[in-house]
């Protein structure tokens, strides 16, 4: 059987590569993605099943390429769960109104399965 495949965009190295780790252990094939000029790309090419997104980056605005991927017919029915510290509550609102699923940073990991449950259910 074919693992999922998650996408996951961050620069922070600590919670990134703990949540690429975190999904590898529950089975998941995860790629991660270089920069939010190639989300769309990656996610057009790939198709995953879910995508994860670090909401603070120095290179982009995370929230627009959230944005990008809804607005497009091949790739708006990708859930995204975006996560950024709670102190960052104009930078989660953007990414919620672009129609991520934003969730607390600290709390990612310990409800991992949890939001990956609630990101993927079947309307």
């Amino acid at each position: 059987m074919t693992q999922p495949l998650a996408l996951v965009i961050y620069e922070k190295l600590l919670p990134g590569t703990q949540l690429v780790n975190r999904l590898q252990d529950i089975g998941y094939r995860v790629l991660t993605v270089p920069g939010a000029d190639a989300l769309m790309a990656s996610a057009e090419k790939e198709k995953p099943m879910i995508v994860f997104a670090d909401l603070v980056s120095t290179r982009a605005k995370i929230p627009e390429a959230i944005a990008q991927l809804k607005q497009n017919p091949a790739t708006t029915h990708l859930p995204v769960v975006a996560f950024a510290d709670e102190r960052d509550a104009a930078l989660q609102n953007s990414a919620r109104e672009a129609g991520a699923m934003v969730v607390n940073e600290a709390a990612l990991l310990p409800h991992l399965q949890q939001f990956l449950d609630q990101a993927l259910q079947l309307d």
